[in-house]
């Protein structure tokens, strides 16, 4: 008999760096990717039809449907961790987060195939264990960590132990992020290419120092503090020349009242923080001006989810 046990995986979106927090910060966001994982009976079946997979919604004919699919690449590896075969299995997969726009797309696939292969394994391993073997295979903790546990998290890798160390980040409810999602693709691997090899010691620091005033001006929802804490010297300045219009947007936004204006992730989508007050104004300000460009642009006014990825089994 074939495990009865379905499991079902909501993961949110994320934005990761939130400016000067290049590859160690991220957030997760009210948007969201859903996953079904049925568990199916290997009589009569071939070798090389161990996966069925079904998706719908936001740009689902993109997505592969077979072994190169990363949902089940991530499925295979914890099963691989566990040193177990995976079973053969349908993958039901339902978008809502938009591909290649820097909201965390992939990370949520594979949030959703460990946390999937975890319940149908009768969870094996505990969400420390599940934070570092996600890292592993995204390559970096900014947008995973928060994909899985929720909220602002920093991400550090302890040097000596090689282990990746999270430390949750209060955001205060009176910032607003906005997500302004442009009408174009912007593949991670280009984003990452612009970027120099190395930095000065001068940009380090300035970038060192203003995620620390970040995490303050978080925490207490300062936009004193927010309007310096969101500069970057280590992938925005590279990255805007991709994102046609930024520094028109960028203008527009904070004219409206935005505390700031950042790339989320490697882009394009843009993220605005904000005060309630001032949501509506600054998420008309960013569409009008992205049109006046040429570009099209889907607008939301997110909140900030806390309780990152949920498992219903």
């Amino acid at each position: 008999m074939p495990n009865t046990l379905i499991a079902t995986v909501t993961v949110p979106a994320t934005t990761a760096n939130i400016g000067p927090g290049f590859d160690c910060l991220g957030a997760a966001l009210s948007l969201y990717n859903r996953f079904q994982f049925t568990p199916l009976c290997t009589e009569n079946r071939s070798k090389s039809d161990r996966v069925i997979i079904h998706a719908s919604g936001q740009g689902a004919d993109q997505l592969p449907t077979d072994s190169r699919n990363l949902v089940y690449r991530a499925f295979v590896a914890a099963y691989q961790h566990f040193e177990q075969t995976p079973p053969d299995v349908r993958i039901d997969i339902h978008l809502d987060i938009p591909q290649a726009r820097g909201l965390g797309s992939s990370a949520t696939a594979i949030v959703a195939g460990l946390l999937g292969a975890n319940e149908l394994a009768n969870r094996p391993l505990g969400e420390s264990e599940l934070l570092q073997l996600a890292i592993a295979l995204e390559g970096h903790p900014d947008n995973v960590v928060p994909a899985m546990i929720g909220g602002c998290c920093l991400a550090t890798q302890d040097q000596s132990s090689q282990q990746w160390v999270i430390c949750p980040i209060d955001w205060s409810e009176n910032i607003i992020p906005i997500v302004a999602i442009p009408d174009f693709e912007l593949k991670t691997d280009l984003a990452r290419n612009v970027l120099p090899k190395t930095c000065s010691y001068e940009d380090a620091i300035f970038n060192a120092a203003h995620v620390g005033l970040l995490i303050k001006g978080l925490e207490q929802g300062k936009p004193t503090l927010l309007q310096t804490a969101l500069q970057d010297k280590l992938h925005q300045p590279y990255r805007q020349q991709l994102i046609p219009g930024l520094t028109e947007v960028y203008e527009s936004a904070l004219s409206a009242g935005a505390h700031g204006l950042v790339i989320s992730g490697a882009g394009p989508t843009l993220l605005a923080l904000s005060d309630l007050h001032h949501a509506d104004k600054i998420a008309k300000a960013i569409q009008l001006r992205w049109q006046e460009t040429g570009i099209a642009a889907k607008i939301s006014i997110l909140n900030i989810d806390k309780q990152g990825a949920t498992v219903h089994s």
